[in-house]
Order: C-alpha cells, then structure tokens, then sequence
C-alpha cells in the first residue's frame, strides 16, 4: 500500500466560488479508478502544539495498492485535468508519499 498524501497551499486571493470550484476539483479525483480510496480534509480544529502543522488550506489523502498504481493515478487524465485546471490556484504543495 502506498498512502499519497498532497497538502495545498491555496492563494489567499481566491474567493469563495474559486475556493469551492478546487474543492469540487478535488472530489473529482475520487473517480481515478487506480485510487483505492480518496480523503479531502481541512485543518482540524484541535488545540494547538508545538509539532501541529495546520496552516495548509486543504489536505488530499489517496491510497494506491503500489507504485505502479501511483505512476498511472499520476498521468490519469482526470488528475491531469484537475492540475491544468487549478493549478494556478494555489502558492504552493507539498506532497508526502509513504509506503
């Protein structure tokens, strides 16, 4: 198992409708048929602590039953087209992959 975990950093320009337009982007990936199963999260509202990173504006958490898995996700045409279509949405990602 390979647990793709994408944290974005949106621009704070965007309004409300940009903001809920990347997030329907996102739901989208949920279709990528080699993604065994797909979360979207905002930060939690938990207290706060030293080692808490919560300043991201959305979290995209996708499992894949291996690398090859995540290789094809990566040229999927629906992750294409979520990245040619919101990229310019946000300053910044950062993407933790694990196995």
């Amino acid at each position: 198992m390979l647990v793709h975990n994408v944290f974005f950093y949106l621009r704070k320009d965007l309004d409300g409708p940009e903001f809920t337009d990347f997030r329907i982007g996102l739901e989208s990936l949920k279709e990528i048929e080699h993604a065994e199963a797909v979360y979207i999260g905002r930060p939690a509202p938990v207290a706060e602590r030293p080692v808490l990173v919560a300043n991201y504006d959305f979290c995209l958490t996708v499992l894949l039953k291996d690398v090859a898995a995540h290789d094809a996700y990566q040229q999927d045409p629906i992750h294409q087209a979520f990245l040619q279509t919101h990229k310019e949405k946000w300053d910044q990602v950062t993407v933790f992959d694990a196995n």
